[in-house]
């Protein structure tokens, strides 16, 4: 008697769980947008041009990812209007508003470059 009384009453509280876990999801996710920047960075001393590709998916809340040359980073943080970043020990700072690259290859090399949307 005791063991029906438990296994009811188990069965009581895990029954609005097992319904919630079948039931679809009310909204699905937003897609995700993407734009593309193309940025033509000065690099000092050796003064060389390089042009950095820079693809940026975002949706109505936030940046969902961010893509130098066509390789994900790892980790990227969001300042205002910069994103900041870094690839192979280059520390990257790209503004979307002023549309500007900046980085710093640890003390040995710099560049600056405008962007442009794609």
């Amino acid at each position: 008697m005791k063991a029906s009384l438990i296994s009811a009453a188990c069965l009581a509280v895990a029954a609005p769980f097992a319904t919630a876990q079948n039931k679809p999801a009310t909204k699905p996710a937003a897609p995700a947008a993407e734009v593309t920047l193309v940025c033509e960075a000065v690099y000092l001393p050796a003064r060389t041009t390089w042009t950095r590709t820079v693809g940026i998916a975002y949706d109505k809340k936030r940046v969902r990812a961010v893509q130098i040359d066509g390789v994900p980073v790892y980790t990227f943080a969001i300042q205002e209007t910069m994103i900041l970043t870094a690839v192979d020990n280059e520390r990257i700072q790209i503004d979307t508003a002023a549309q500007t690259w900046s980085s710093d290859f640890r003390g040995q090399a710099t560049a600056q470059g405008r962007c442009e949307r794609q």
